[in-house]
């Protein structure tokens, strides 16, 4: 179970689902404890119960999509890579998450709202990119800076985001960088499918290692000493559920 747990893990909103689940009975005691009707419940009581069982529910609807589909451990592996990520890809849908780029969009939206130039803007965007593990292999990053120094320049002060025409210039800036780049706006699903399998080798990748350690540590151990240890991609989740 603590393998499953692992997998389960990779969403925020999925990993308190064990504790609502440990929880459950105990809430329960509350409306059952006495014979009488149960009191209506408090404005804040009512919100956090509809929370937990939001959670719980999708944390069901999680294992239930782990104990029907095949996860083959092995990152090396392109065809297991795209299963890991077509069942997150179904746990998200299923369970009505969002994708990382939903999340890096809202997350966006919510710690740029109010920054008042653009040299900050890109500056939190950069630091919004590293914390979530999002990779810049095109350089990209860089060039923006870049087209921002030249546009300041030539403006010959700080470029406010409430600034038109200069904002007109950064824009126009950053067209030509996509160009170059060879980025199009009608392919950003491509690139984002191409962002998730690379997000699920390295989840695949962490999971392998974790997977690894854990056998190497038990086989230490005196009981187990004449087990052999098993390679990871013959491991079946489904049985550890």
């Amino acid at each position: 179970m603590a393998f499953t747990s692992r997998l389960l893990c990779r969403s925020r909103q999925l990993c308190v689902g064990q504790a609502v689940l440990q929880r459950e009975n105990a809430v329960a005691v509350r409306f059952y404890a006495k014979e009488a009707a149960p009191p209506a419940m408090l404005k804040g009581d009512e919100m956090l119960w509809n929370i937990f069982f939001d959670v719980k529910k999708k944390f069901e609807t999680a294992l239930g999509i782990l104990r029907k589909e095949k996860i083959t451990i092995d990152p090396e592996d392109p065809a297991a890579v795209t299963q890991y990520a077509k069942v997150m890809k179904t746990i998200r849908e299923k369970a009505d998450l969002l994708s990382v780029s939903q999340k890096v969009k809202n997350i966006i939206q919510e710690q740029t709202k109010g920054i008042p130039d653009a040299r900050t803007y890109l500056l939190t965007l950069k630091d919004i990119r590293i914390k979530n593990g999002l990779p810049d292999d095109l350089g990209a990053e860089a060039m923006m800076f870049d087209a921002l120094e030249k546009v300041e320049k030539e403006i010959k002060k700080q470029l406010l985001r409430d600034d038109k025409k200069g904002m007109a210039l950064l824009v126009a800036e950053f067209d030509k960088i996509n160009k170059k780049l060879g980025i199009h706006k009608e392919d950003l699903p491509k690139y984002e499918e191409e962002l998730e399998l690379k997000l699920a080798k390295d989840q695949l990748t962490e999971i392998k290692q974790e997977v690894v350690e854990e056998m190497s540590n038990q086989i230490k151990r005196k009981e187990f000493q004449d087990e052999k240890m098993v390679d990871v991609r013959s491991l079946d989740i489904r049985n550890f559920i």
